[in-house]
């Protein structure tokens, strides 16, 4: 009898041992795989002219997530749209690296609530620190952590951009080592500040360049285009604009509601970015900007960084992102256009990073010459980052 409960429970063991390595190591992989698809897999074609203009140019993409699942990003991945050997490879001189810290079940474009968090899952399988699991402002820290242990790691090939003349600096030295690869983090949605303004400072102390007041649901910063009353900024909103000001941080309008857009650039005394996005103008949805929305952004001085998902492009390739950006372009002139490419932000993309030669080419095909499509690629970002980061 006794023989018999021992084997029991060691039964019980591996079964519970089995169970949480399959939650601990195979499910956040399955899930990453699932939800960051690629749809057409490397290597990718392109004509000798796009391949040769590409491998001139220095391409910046103003957001991307992959911190969110928990890769090693000085590794090349089987999984996931980008890391660092990718980014490389794919000739990107500078990523924005953005953290999510909170997303609701059933996640949709149309209204959202805060009431419930697919992170906190995440966090737990991935096995982040006990201080994050209830904790938003400790997971944007957490995560900014763990990329500049990654710059750390990565023999100087890898870089933390915080200021202008470390961008300066890393352009100098790409000249020479042009497979270096610059990163900038930023934060999607305020309410990693935990209803005070006065984290921004914490947030900047972690290396965050760049923020939005909202993501998928409405925060006490703002509003989302998604979610449930889609108001403007708040008083402690109008606070956070400022603060960040202060410090030099870029703001991001990227998910925020119509009203919210009409009061940050009414506050907003420094140009302003929205980090990736689509354009109704060939994709009309609620996730996506207005002609008039376009040219109040442009009139800020600022830039709108083109998705590469289907919900911003109503499309699954090249093609279909170069049509935004010619719309974009067209509407409000080549200076204000970039690229916001959304990979690892559970969206399928057409490539993967080592893929963006194919945008060049589908950019040749609408028309746009080299030094335009240099512009769009990158040159447009690095300018806006030497020109509004703190010194």
């Amino acid at each position: 009898m006794k023989r018999g409960i021992r084997i029991l429970a060691w039964a019980l063991a591996l079964l519970v041992v089995a169970g949480l390595g399959f939650f601990f190591f195979v499910l956040p992989a399955q899930v990453e795989a699932a939800m960051n698809g690629v749809l057409h897999p490397a290597p990718y074609a392109a004509s000798e002219k796009a391949r040769a203009l590409h491998g001139t140019i220095e391409v910046a993409d103003l957001h991307a997530d992959p911190l969110l699942w928990g890769r090693d990003l000085t590794e090349r991945g089987t999984r996931g749209q980008v890391d660092i050997p990718r980014l490389s490879e794919g000739n990107v001189a500078l990523q924005v690296f953005s953290v999510v810290t909170k997303s609701p079940h059933n996640l949709n474009i149309e209204e959202n609530d805060d009431d419930s968090d697919d992170i906190t899952l995440l966090a737990l399988g991935q096995r982040w620190p006990p201080r994050t699991w209830f904790s938003l402002k400790e997971r944007a820290l957490y995560q900014a952590a763990r990329l500049h242990d990654m710059a750390a790691r990565s023999d100087n090939k890898f870089v933390l951009i915080k200021s202008r003349d470390d961008l300066v600096r890393f352009l100098e030295r790409r000249k020479a080592e042009p497979n270096i690869v610059a990163g900038l983090l930023a934060i999607e949605g305020a309410h990693v500040l935990e209803g005070d303004p006065a984290n921004v400072d914490v947030m900047f102390d972690a290396g965050y360049r760049m923020m939005s007041a909202a993501h998928f649901f409405d925060t006490e910063m703002g509003g989302s285009a998604h979610g449930m009353e889609k108001g403007g900024l708040t008083e402690k909103g109008r606070d956070m604009i400022r603060r960040m000001e202060e410090k030099k941080m870029i703001v991001d309008i990227a998910h925020a509601s119509p009203v919210q857009i009409d009061d940050v650039l009414a506050l907003a005394t420094r140009p302003i970015v929205v980090s990736h996005t689509g354009v109704k103008g060939t994709c009309d949805n609620r996730r996506n900007l207005s002609d008039d929305q376009l040219r109040a952004v442009a009139k800020n001085g600022g830039l709108v960084g083109i998705g590469f998902w289907e919900t911003a492009i109503c499309g699954t390739d090249a093609a279909a992102i170069a049509k935004a950006q010619r719309h974009t372009a067209d509407v409000i002139g080549i200076d204000h256009l970039a690229l916001g490419s959304d990979f690892d932000g559970a969206v399928a993309t057409p490539f993967d990073a080592t893929g963006l030669v194919q945008v060049t080419d589908a950019m040749i095909a609408q028309g746009f010459t080299d030094e335009e499509i240099g512009k769009a690629m990158g040159g447009n970002q690095i300018r806006f980052l030497l020109e509004n980061l703190p010194d």
